[in-house]
């Protein structure tokens, strides 16, 4: 490409990231924010309050930089349509648009990290050259991985419905639960991880990760029970019902023990009313279940008295409580602690 009439160097041509940003933002970052609210119909604070959800820094010129694109303005201008229409509040709006963009977020990065393990592992780049890699063809896995997270999302959305639907019909006839949910809270973590990785080498750090990480999401899943988040070196998960919750718990305990590689685990499990915000649960039956599980030894499962006596009124036949003192709790006091111990099968 000739110089252009100042004399300034030659403009370099787009890199394949360039290219591929491009197509996926469906064209050339042309509006200010200003200039894009205007087109959408918005005016600048409602615009500048939908990127701040996105999860996207402040604009430091929001007259000057341009930041937006066609496709941009389009999903404006639907934002803003549905908040003419005022079939949900603005504040409402905007937490949909927090938690689609934090999992999105969550979601690229762990796709991208996949990508970048499949290109060391089985391709045998060095970590730079697989990053490379990654970015040389991510485009290439582009269809089907948008097209899986469209899938995915129907079948949780439909999941879910179903579960809601099950679960505020039992409320109904009962008319006694309030306003919180009933869910068995579990909690799973590593015992001595921080010492632990700081003796060991990157790669076996990351295999000691994915053993857990990889192991706690499959037997969660297999039962029923459903993943709240990572915590560090821990799993929150909550069931709906006792025996998944504690069916779970027992059986990741079981499952990781003696695996090769492995650092001892220990677990809690608690039923009882939670409040679900953000993707997240909160209230006395988690703070109980994550206190438990701080004092728990290696290889056990605690629960509190009350969780026990509703399993032993189940009368499962699978499960030995063992009563396991009355430690005083941190911001809970003295509580009376059960041990769960599932009874060999066979």
């Amino acid at each position: 490409m000739p110089a252009n009439s100042g004399g300034s160097e030659a403009a370099m041509p787009p890199s394949t990231v360039e290219r591929y940003v491009g197509r996926l933002l469906g064209g050339s970052e042309r509006y200010t924010l200003v200039e894009a609210a205007s087109k959408a119909g918005m005016d600048e604070d409602t615009a500048r309050r939908y990127w701040l959800s996105m999860g996207f820094p402040t604009i430091a010129d929001e007259v000057t930089d341009r930041v937006f694109t066609d496709d941009d303005v389009a999903a404006m201008t639907r934002h803003q349509v549905i908040l003419n229409q005022g079939l949900i509040s603005a504040d409402s709006l905007n937490s949909l648009i927090r938690a689609e963009s934090h999992m999105s977020d969550r979601l690229v990065l762990w796709q991208h990290e996949s990508l970048v393990e499949h290109a060391e592992r089985t391709l045998g780049l060095d970590p730079i050259s697989a990053r490379y890699w990654v970015l040389d063809h991510f485009e290439d896995f582009h269809p089907y991985l948008q097209e899986q997270m469209q899938y995915s999302w129907r079948r949780h959305l439909a999941s879910l419905l179903r579960r809601s639907e099950a679960e505020v019909t039992e409320m109904d006839k009962r008319r006694d639960s309030g306003d919180q949910l009933q869910r068995a809270v579990g909690f799973v973590d590593m015992v001595a991880f921080t010492n632990r990785s700081n003796e060991i080498g990157s790669a076996e750090l990351v295999e000691l990760i994915e053993l857990f990480e990889h192991t706690c999401r499959d037997v969660i899943s297999a039962n029923g029970a459903r993943v709240v988040k990572t915590i560090g070196d821990a799993f929150l998960f909550i069931a709906d019902d006792l025996v998944t919750g504690a069916d779970t718990a027992t059986e990741i305990v079981e499952r990781l023990r003696g695996q090769r590689g492995m650092l001892p685990v220990r677990a809690s499990m608690v039923w009882g009313g939670v409040v679900s915000r953000f993707g997240d649960v909160f209230g006395p039956t988690v703070n109980l279940a994550s206190r438990l599980v701080d004092i728990s030894a290696s290889g056990s499962v605690l629960t509190d008295k009350r969780t026990a006596e509703i399993l032993r009124q189940l009368k499962l036949g699978r499960y030995t409580l063992v009563p396991a003192g009355s430690p005083d709790l941190k911001g809970l006091g003295k509580i009376e602690a059960v041990e769960l111990r599932r009874m060999p099968s066979g």
